[in-house]
């Protein structure tokens, strides 16, 4: 990033302004992507987690597979998910509440006896299904968050900062350089105006 400037002294000012500011903002951006990448990491394991025991229930349900013939799959279906958000490092992400499921009515006496159950391995499926694409869901707005303010700690700590402070420097020693060059030509102009009047003095005597 080229950074604008002029060799005076209210560039010099405007520079060292930009700097303190990505000084100053650089603790805090380092802090959330920090807490950020903390959260990634929590929702990585959540999600590997939630994907173990969904591969398990599936396991659980093919293992009934012959019974299910004699379930009706309009028996039990999901009628209301609860949804809510929450901020975490300032990253807006969805929050899985109740799940409401509808049951249909049915005859428990001319039922089979595993019905009840099939309906609870049913909905405890529906809800791990459900809890890891939340999961997912959360993980990708974490982790693009994440990298966004990872981009940033970058762009602050290697490119803006460094680039401010060179830049300050050469305008620090370019105004140095004139303030010498000018007091040295003053010392010139002055040593010739003596020269000058010593010389009229001689002539005068």
């Amino acid at each position: 990033m080229a950074i604008k400037f002029q060799y005076n002294k209210t560039s010099l000012q405007q520079l060292e302004k930009q700097l303190k500011i990505r000084e100053r903002s650089l603790p805090t951006i380092k802090s959330k992507e920090s807490a950020l990448r903390m959260e990634v990491k929590r929702i990585k394991d959540e999600v590997v987690r939630l994907e173990l025991q969904l591969e398990e229930e599936i396991k659980n349900y093919e293992n009934m597979l012959s019974l299910w013939k004699e379930f009706s799959p309009d028996l039990i279906s999901v009628k209301d998910v609860e949804i809510s958000t929450r901020k975490i490092a300032g990253v807006i992400i969805p929050l899985l509440g109740e799940i409401e499921f509808e049951i249909k009515q049915f005859s428990l006496f001319n039922s089979p006896a595993w019905f009840l159950d099939g309906i609870e391995l049913l909905k405890q499926l529906a809800k791990t299904g459900i809890e890891s694409e939340f999961a997912g869901v959360k993980l990708e707005l974490l982790e693009h968050a994440r990298k966004k303010t990872t981009q940033k700690v970058n762009l602050f700590e290697k490119v803006q900062i460094p680039g401010y402070q060179d830049a300050i420097r050469k305008v620090k020693r370019f105004m140095e350089d004139e303030e010498s060059l000018s007091k040295s030509s003053q010392k010139i102009m002055r040593g010739n105006q003596e020269k000058r009047e010593a010389k009229k003095k001689e002539a005068e005597v």
